[in-house]
């Protein structure tokens, strides 16, 4: 028995119930093959739903990415459900690859975040939907015979597509009037679950190493508690040392706004001790936020890398206020409505400058930064024009 038979009760789920089955029955055995088949059994689904919805039209390339990327996808399947399916997308492509060793709690969660995708697509699409709920329990059976693969040959969508053309109707429609009544299920996860299954994912995809450049539970002293003593969940390390981010996870069910103030009192710490504020990441392994100390707190589609945190903070030693700038007065001066730098406009337009700013405000607009020969910068913006010293 497994968590994926219900597939069985509808014979237009056979061809990636199969599968599931399947991955669940290896678990035992071998975790990375479990997420391999995993990984198969979503893709199998995910074609047979752009073969049978007319909502769905195929992109120009068929690989899995490319059909979850779709907008048409997305308005289909919600963010959370999204994540779900791309963490088995990305550890399938570990365990098919062999980059990174796979834990049986990696396959464990594929496992579920695979029922609850299929879970959805059978209340959408099936005749007979009955309500379950995973049964982790499952997992610990051992095979009471060796576990035979089955075949899973490789799904090719057109001749999908073929097949299902006479169905197409009447499941979108029939998906179009069951999906809004549809509940997702949440994932109740511990902290360090969280933690250890998607916001490490996300870390080790970014190409930090944990123990060199990232740590977990790093003390801070100095923190307004009874112990005085803070342990961030994780602080992430530049080259020279120095703390770079300070990340603060949250179970998946809260608010990663809970840990805004944790988190910023950790970048107190941390700049003390640095003397460089570190940026900030909000995240539950779902979604995904920053505090940069620059721009307001924003959402980001994951934890940046190392390399992209070094550019940022280099960017931010080279930022220069314009009103530090000096001009020279000598060779230029500020254009405004009405007038006009002869020799710098005429590095740009070959011909008599325009009459006026405001006919080739467009232009400047489009690249705001022009270097002439007299060594100005011109820039543009609201249709006046001023030339800076370069």
């Amino acid at each position: 028995m497994t968590n994926f038979d219900f597939l069985k009760d509808d014979p237009q789920f056979s061809g990636f119930a199969d599968a599931a089955i399947a991955a669940e029955r290896i678990l035992p055995i071998d975790a990375a093959t479990a997420v391999l088949d995993c990984r198969r059994a979503m893709e199998f689904a995910v074609k047979w739903m752009y073969s049978v919805d007319s909502s769905l039209v195929k992109p120009w390339d068929d690989k899995l990415i490319s059909l979850m990327s779709t907008e048409e996808f997305h308005d289909i399947v919600d963010d959370d459900l999204w994540r779900r399916m791309d963490f088995i997308r990305k550890r399938g492509n570990d365990a098919a690859h062999g980059s990174r060793s796979i834990s049986r709690e990696q396959a464990e969660l594929c496992l579920e975040n695979l029922f609850l995708f299929l879970d959805f697509v059978a209340y959408c699409y099936g005749t007979s939907y009955q309500e379950k709920k995973f049964d982790a329990s499952l997992l610990t059976q051992q095979p009471a015979a060796p576990v035979a693969q089955p075949a899973l040959p490789d799904v090719d969508l057109d001749t999908l597509i073929k097949e299902n053309a006479e169905l197409k109707a009447q499941l979108t429609a029939r998906r179009e009037t069951q999906q809004p009544t549809y509940v997702p299920k949440p994932l109740e996860l511990s902290e360090y679950k969280t933690r250890k299954l998607y916001i490490d994912s996300m870390l080790t995809d970014a190409g930090w190493v944990e123990g060199k450049n990232w740590v977990n539970e790093v003390p801070l002293p100095g923190m307004p508690n009874k112990s005085g003593t803070g342990y961030a969940d994780y602080v992430l390390y530049g080259d020279d040392g120095r703390a770079l981010a300070v990340i603060e996870a949250k179970r998946t069910c809260k608010d990663v706004a809970v840990g805004r103030q944790q988190a910023k009192l950790y970048a107190d710490i941390l700049e003390k001790q640095f003397g460089r504020r570190p940026v900030v990441f909000l995240t539950n392994g779902f979604d995904t936020r920053i505090v940069d100390n620059i721009y307001p707190e924003r959402k980001v589609a994951s934890i940046y890398s190392k390399r992209d945190l070094e550019k940022w903070f280099n960017l931010q030693a080279m930022r220069t206020s314009l009103a530090n700038v000096d001009v020279n007065k000598k060779h230029c001066r500020t254009v405004l409505s009405g007038g006009g730098h002869q020799g710098c406009l005429r590095q740009f337009w070959p011909q008599e400058p325009p009459e006026s700013p405001a006919r080739h405000g467009n232009r400047l607009r489009q690249d705001p930064y022009r270097h002439c020969t007299g060594g100005c910068i011109i820039a543009a913006w609201l249709g006046q024009e001023r030339a800076v010293s370069g």
